[in-house]
């Protein structure tokens, strides 16, 4: 063997001896920490519930199953660039980005065509779904001018409730002097419930300000 194929050699070894093992100082990724809200949820609203309606079985408990929040975005017919800005602020209030929502067919009075951006929408789920809720009711709601309470009609017969709201300014999260136009969006709590008095129980243990009848 020459000098050259040992000088060769000898660096090849010292490159595998001086790689890092993999995963070695990485910190191990656990479960994220549940929120205030399902903490709760687990120890008083599942007892409570189990008593309100006399299960006897565990898994009978109506629970959150996820929440949608969407946005209509009309005038983006006119202007492609209201999405984007649309998009930022959901993103901002839901801590996860949205997509766009676009249009199945084509209207010709609307002048809409097919597969053109009208809206954006998120899904959460776990422990963002929680921590949505948790602010929804506790923090965003109140700051709505002249709140009684949000309506205890808007079920849909299966155990699911839409909220409608009329401007994205009661988040905290969306800073007033970078508005440049008021958007409504609905939000829409998927339940496991089977029947609209469960969930309306279920919302109201968790903290919804239903409207006092």
């Amino acid at each position: 063997m020459s000098k050259k194929e040992k000088t060769e050699k000898k660096g090849r070894k010292g490159a595998v001896e001086a790689a890092p093992e993999k995963g070695k100082g990485e910190r191990p990724k656990g479960p994220a920490e549940p929120s205030r809200l399902h903490v709760r949820y687990k120890k008083e609203v599942v007892s409570a519930l189990m008593k309100h309606f006399n299960y006897t079985n565990l898994m009978a408990v109506p629970k959150l199953e996820k929440i949608v929040i969407n946005m209509g975005l009309g005038e983006a017919i006119a202007n492609a660039k209201i999405v984007d800005v649309a998009v930022a602020e959901l993103g901002s209030i839901a801590g996860q980005r949205p997509v766009i929502t676009k249009a199945k067919k084509s209207i010709a009075n609307f002048k809409l065509r097919q597969n053109m951006p009208i809206g954006a929408a998120v899904t959460l789920r776990g422990e963002r779904m929680f921590e949505f809720f948790d602010r929804l009711t506790s923090v965003v709601l109140p700051r709505v001018r002249d709140f009684r309470g949000v309506p205890t009609r808007s079920f849909d017969g299966r155990g699911n409730y839409t909220l409608g709201l009329r401007d994205q300014l009661i988040f905290p999260e969306i800073p007033y002097e970078k508005v440049d136009k008021i958007r409504g969006m609905n939000v829409t709590i998927v339940t496991t419930a089977r029947t609209d008095d469960e969930a309306r129980e279920l919302l109201k243990q968790l903290g919804m300000p239903f409207r006092q009848q």
